[in-house]
């Protein structure tokens, strides 16, 4: 079981946004880019439950469904086996009955236009109609490994249409300040350049050599 994270903290970090929240940390915590929101708009965040199915098999999807807390993020690896759907219309009404927030999975959806109507956040490596078995396999809340971060169940997942970011549970605060400092930099930057000063005099860079 994933412990929950303050709703404030929640709120705010995703008010910044996955690219912020990445800088913030020192550009660490960024999934593999392949894992995008099936539609644009669709944004997430909240404590990790975490994973890990064997390949064109997601019955340890249903059962995390249902070992979940509400507002948690199920968080999935499926060791390799991309090309099944293992996400689907009724598996989402399914995890919104429980309160469940959104799920990111390394692997591939299907039913997305039935899922975007629902309203239900899904990060996926793509869309595919391939059917899935029912053996079982695998375990629910231990760490797994998407690209090369480590996700710990409880850690902050943030996702957005630039991609997700899982911010470990011990660095949440600190991150999140952090965030807030480059906000407000970055809006005195954006002031400078309206104001007609450039981004290299801004930061400091030299100008091209140009060719005379």
């Amino acid at each position: 079981m994933a412990p929950l994270l303050d709703e404030t903290i929640i709120s705010r970090a995703i008010h910044f946004g996955t690219a912020t929240l990445h800088e913030a940390m020192g550009r660490k915590g960024a999934l593999p880019h392949r894992i995008k929101p099936i539609s644009p708009r669709m944004k997430v965040a909240g404590p990790a439950v975490t994973v890990s199915s064997p390949p064109m098999d997601n019955l340890m999807l249903h059962q995390a469904i249902y070992a979940a807390e509400p507002g948690s993020i199920i968080v999935a690896e499926v060791n390799r086996g991309y090309e099944g759907g293992y996400w689907g219309e009724i598996m989402t009404i399914a995890a919104q009955q429980r309160k469940i927030s959104g799920l990111v999975i390394d692997g591939c959806v299907r039913d997305a236009d039935l899922i975007e109507q629902l309203g239900f956040p899904v990060f996926s490596r793509g869309l595919s109609v391939r059917g899935t078995d029912k053996q079982g396999g695998g375990h629910i809340n231990w760490p797994i490994l998407l690209g090369d971060i480590t996700i710990n169940p409880g850690d902050l997942v943030v996702g957005d249409r630039d991609g997700v970011i899982v911010i470990p549970a011990a660095e949440i605060s600190a991150t999140v300040e952090a965030a807030q400092k480059r906000e407000a930099k970055e809006d005195q930057t954006k002031r400078d350049l309206m104001a007609g000063k450039s981004t290299l005099g801004i930061y400091g860079w030299p100008s091209a050599k140009l060719n005379s």
